[in-house]
């Protein structure tokens, strides 16, 4: 696979890691250095571990996970993007609710499983073509990384005075990424 192929792919499965860390930064106060390296870091090695798991799977194991990937990433986004919207609503009833950190814990996890699910895809393909898996997993994984860190930056200089509204719509915009990724599969 030549180079400009490769960072095609790895911007096409950064998309979903870009729309979920543009929600965090309009949502998450304060976006503090730390929060942003644990986001980027994680959806960035998340990504770059599901494309070098499906190539080691092989075409036995993908079958089984392709009959339920998009719904598993569909059911973590709308955990996590409920809780969001959940939160948002609570803290504008109660002020000293507490407030969902998608940087950190089972959320972060999750949102990583789920926005790096479709690389384990690409993983097969790449084994199925002979390819090797170190330099494009490497690749999907620095531009992952790349994108998440700059749609937080991008969403906290939007939405740095929006407040809980903004918390409530990121939820369901969340839950929108998961629907999305729930029909697109359906309907291949």
């Amino acid at each position: 696979m030549d180079w400009l192929n490769l960072l095609a792919m790895a911007v096409a499965l950064a998309m979903d890691a870009l729309a979920v860390a543009l929600v965090t930064g309009l949502t998450l106060h304060p976006l503090t250095g730390r929060r942003l390296f644990r986001m980027s870091f994680h959806f960035g090695l998340f990504q770059a571990l599901m494309p070098m798991l499906g190539w080691a799977a092989g075409r036995a194991v993908y079958g089984y996970i392709s009959a339920f990937d998009h719904w598993m990433a569909f059911a973590l986004l709308g955990f996590v993007g409920g809780r969001m919207f959940w939160g948002a609503l609570r803290g504008g009833m109660d002020g000293d609710a507490p407030r969902v950190d998608p940087t950190s814990g089972w959320e972060l996890v999750a949102l990583s499983v789920a926005t790096s699910i479709d690389a384990l895809a690409v993983g097969l393909s790449l084994a199925a073509l002979g390819s090797g898996i170190l330099a494009p997993a490497a690749v999907i994984g620095l531009v992952a990384a790349a994108f998440t860190l700059a749609g937080m930056l991008l969403g906290r200089r939007i939405g740095a005075h929006w407040g809980r509204r903004v918390e409530a719509a990121g939820g369901l915009i969340l839950v929108a990424i998961g629907v999305r990724i729930l029909v697109q599969h359906l309907m291949e």
